[in-house]
Formats: C-alpha cells, structure tokens, sequence
C-alpha cells in the first residue's frame, strides 16, 4: 500500500481472495464501538476481531463478544509466547490484538475489521503495511469531552487524563488512510461502511 494509498475525509454518498484488515482507530470517546457494531450488523462478510484486554468489563460487555478479559499475567503470557499482533498499555490496562484472529477470519473467508486504540494502530501499520487505517473522531474537542462525561463510567481526573492524551492520538490523523467524522452515529456507520465496500474493489 505504502504512498499510493490516498487519504480522504469520508462525507456522502460517494472465487477466493486474500482477507482484508480494516483497522478503526481514533480517540477513546470517538464512538468507534458503536459504529463498528453497526456495520457489523450490515456486512456479513467481516468478521470483528476480538482483542484481549485486563481491563474491567463494563456492564454492557460480554466476554469473547466485546474482548477476551484476561489477567495482567494471562496477558503477560501471552506476550512472551509471541501471541499478539499488537499489544499495549492504555489508562492502566493491557489490551492486544491476537494473532490467531487473522488466520481464523481467513479460514471463514471474511475481512477482518480491528477496533483498536492509536498505540495499536501504529503497530499494525509496521507489521501489515497493506491493512487500510480508518481515523474515527468527534467534530470537536468539546464534543469527545461531553461524550466522555456521557457515559458516567470513570471519575472526572481520568476524563481530563483521557482528553490529553486524545490531543496526542489526533495528530496520528495524517497517518491513516480514511477519517469518519462521527456526528452522527448512523450516517458516520454508514460513510464508514462505504469505504469499507470500496476498498473491497
């Protein structure tokens, strides 16, 4: 892929083949969760990656659906046998991307489609330079804020913590191959659904 690839800012209508890795990255509160599940449900050819993480579920994840939750020395394991495409730390937690979820949406036949934080990103880029980066992000700083405080799970000097590094993660923006401004969660999921179907072709 390398240069020839173009980015563009996603707006509007606009036999056997290898399986393709569509990565979704951007801020944490950028809402890539809920538009990924969206095209999830649309697309039956993806198949979504299900990274490890040490975190705490939250009361709407289910384990093996949402991550695989995992101990800090599980995960630490899985580090030293080579298990992870991508691995980092995040806000305390581990989370990582599992090898073995590529060869198993290519035995499905399927793309796989990685919902991962910026870290992450920056690693599958080095490690598969062919897989297409897709940057989701708020219309404004304000907005990823209030959508932060939104969701009442963390205490505010983790949301001011969370904000701070979101400065850093949006200057990886020029990074990726595609940017979905997530104004609203149906026409983003459906502009993000569109570059999907076109990088297929």
């Amino acid at each position: 892929m390398g240069g020839a690839r173009k980015k563009r800012e996603a707006g509007g209508p606009g036999g056997t083949r290898e399986t393709a890795v569509f990565v979704v990255s951007g801020p944490s509160g950028a809402g890539k969760s809920t538009l990924v599940r969206k095209v999830l449900a649309a697309d039956g050819e993806l198949r979504f990656s299900v990274s490890a993480t040490t975190r705490a579920a939250r009361p709407a994840e289910t384990d093996g659906v949402d991550y695989h939750f995992v101990t800090r020395e599980e995960f630490e394991g899985m580090i030293e046998r080579g298990e992870f495409l991508e691995h980092a730390e995040v806000f305390g937690g581990l989370y990582g991307t599992p090898r073995s979820e590529i060869a198993t949406a290519r035995a499905e036949g399927r793309d796989l489609l990685m919902e991962i934080d910026v870290q992450g990103a920056a690693q599958v880029r080095e490690s598969l330079p062919e897989a297409v980066r897709i940057f989701v992000k708020t219309a404004s700083p304000e907005e990823l804020g209030s959508r932060l405080r939104g969701r009442k799970t963390e205490p505010e000097e983790v949301i001011l913590r969370r904000l701070k590094v979101a400065e850093e993660e949006l200057a990886e923006e020029p990074k990726y191959d595609h940017v979905v401004i997530n104004d609203e969660a149906d026409a983003a999921a459906r502009r993000l659904h569109e570059i999907i179907v076109a990088e297929r072709r």
